[in-house]
């Protein structure tokens, strides 16, 4: 078997094992409720119906990853470049991530009057929604999420950073791999694909950025770590930009 065979036997083998769980718990709380509504006080089946719902959503959210996923590795992207002004989004998505993680702070430091990337809007706010909403999932509760934008060589650099349990070095390239999960208390008790990162890695150089992360440990008694995500965007003069429009067009 080569190793084509191998990566796609795995990918199916691992998407069936991540689709299963989420099945199998709407199956198992609908049959209880169909099966014994009337002994049921109110709630639990409220309480039944918000798993539903939760595992629900799970689901929709693995297979619009999955389909991310595929995009990526199909040769037409549908990349649409144009300049954008980043503060507007990342308030945009930090307002709705607030509003899924309400016991989460967030604090934007914007530097003013940067000057535009030269990115895909949808993928732009794509990474910065998977970046921002793993801060909240994978951080303590009311704890505070930073985001941070300045000017870089010639790159809009914007940083991720929460406190969270620290990443080991020889982990750093490993999360950003397809269905990889770090193991600790935190991630064991939110649940999640391993794909968001593996996402954002691949959208980020599809426009000639960078991502990395970096694991700090704090000096305090908490045994937690600041981990910050740094990525690099290019700022593209106007000859570049007439370039990259002019591929778009081929």
């Amino acid at each position: 078997m080569d190793n084509m065979e191998q990566n796609y036997e795995d990918f199916i083998s691992t998407v069936s094992h991540e689709l299963r769980t989420p099945l199998t718990s709407i199956r198992g709380f609908s049959q209880t409720m169909l099966n014994s509504w009337d002994k049921l006080d109110d709630n639990s089946k409220k309480k039944f119906i918000k798993i539903i719902e939760e595992q629900s959503n799970r689901l929709i959210h693995l297979v619009e990853n999955m389909l991310s996923v595929t995009k990526l590795q199909s040769v037409n992207n549908n990349f649409v470049f144009n300049e954008l002004n980043i503060k507007m989004p990342i308030e945009q998505i930090i307002a709705i991530v607030k509003n899924q993680y309400p016991n989460h702070n967030f604090e934007f430091l914007y530097k003013e009057n940067l000057p535009n990337i030269f990115v895909d809007k949808d993928k732009f706010q794509q990474i910065m929604t998977n970046l921002i909403e793993n801060s909240a999932k994978y951080s303590p509760d009311n704890s505070t999420t930073t985001i941070s934008t300045f000017c870089e060589n010639n790159n809009i650099c914007i940083e991720v950073s929460n406190k969270g349990i620290g990443i080991d070095k020889s982990d750093y390239d490993k999360i950003f791999t397809k269905f990889s999960r770090i193991d600790n208390p935190l991630t064991r008790k939110v649940q999640g694909s391993g794909l968001g990162l593996y996402i954002t890695k691949n959208l980020v150089e599809k426009m000639d950025g960078k991502i990395t992360v970096n694991s700090e440990p704090l000096n305090d008694n908490s045994n937690l770590s600041k981990i910050t995500f740094k990525v690099l965007l290019p700022v593209r003069n106007i000859e570049e930009q007439a370039r990259i429009k002019c591929n778009q067009l081929h």
